[in-house]
């Protein structure tokens, strides 16, 4: 096994920032509840791939909602990995549930933006036998795999990274 990368928690005003953003005006208090209770993925078994993603909040989605998920989670990873995102087996099969892009990347430099690296997760019940799907706080509700992967031998990329989505699309 490599041991390539940690989990850590975002800033609480990083997180706290984002909750907002995300789901509005929110008491300090709460926000302080939800941040203490934040767990950071782990592995369900010495043979599991995937270090499951749990959820700061409770969250019903009924057929076709969605949900972006802060983690109040970052990740610290050697150069040459990457963490990709998955939703749980077990969600997708029983609920159709679906990361709304397909697969989530995180790529090494991420841990370095601004923003402090942190990971959100959007999902959708995609349900077609109008199933919701209820989870409750520090359920897991997606799951994370590190791979390797390789360049080409002729690349000469010297970009840094600042930011999320579309940061890097400098083209």
């Amino acid at each position: 096994m490599n041991r390539i990368g940690k989990f850590h928690k975002v800033s609480f005003e990083r997180f706290a920032e984002d909750w907002q953003d995300t789901f509005g005006e929110t008491a300090k208090e709460e926000l302080e509840r939800i941040y203490g209770e934040i767990k950071l993925p782990a592995r369900a078994t010495s043979g599991s791939a995937g270090y499951d993603f749990y959820t700061p909040a409770a969250f019903v989605l009924k057929p076709g909602e969605t949900i972006k998920m802060p983690t109040g989670v970052r990740v610290e990873m050697e150069e040459g990995w990457v963490l990709q995102i998955f939703p749980r087996s077990s969600l997708g099969f029983k609920y159709r549930l679906q990361l709304n892009n397909t697969v989530g990347i995180i790529d090494s430099d991420y841990f370095y933006s601004d923003n402090e690296g942190h990971m959100f997760i959007k999902v959708t019940n995609d349900s077609r036998e109008e199933k919701t799907v209820e989870l409750s706080a520090g359920a897991a509700f997606a799951q994370g795999i590190f791979i390797p992967f390789g360049i080409t031998v002729d690349d000469d990329c010297e970009e840094q990274r600042n930011g999320g989505f579309g940061s890097t699309d400098v083209r």
